[in-house]
């Protein structure tokens, strides 16, 4: 399953967040974006329990985040 993380990050931290997204395995590409969210994540998983795992444990501890959304790809 895919699925697309948006993030929004204390100011002045949102190079780091990106660059820490890049070394988690299951994150397959992190960018930078404007708008209400200040960064995306397109991340992989075998199933929700793993994914919220994922966010949870790795995506959310990561210094400078404040929020996460995670929206579900449909193939």
């Amino acid at each position: 399953m895919k699925a697309f993380i948006l993030i929004r990050i204390s100011s002045g931290q949102i190079s780091d967040v990106v660059k820490e997204l890049k070394k988690i395995g299951q994150v397959k590409e992190s960018y930078m974006t404007f708008g209400p969210y200040d960064a995306v994540a397109k991340v992989e998983a075998d199933n929700i329990k793993e994914l919220g795992k994922l966010i949870s444990d790795q995506i959310q501890p990561i210094p400078g985040i404040l929020e996460t959304l995670s929206c579900l790809a449909v193939d």
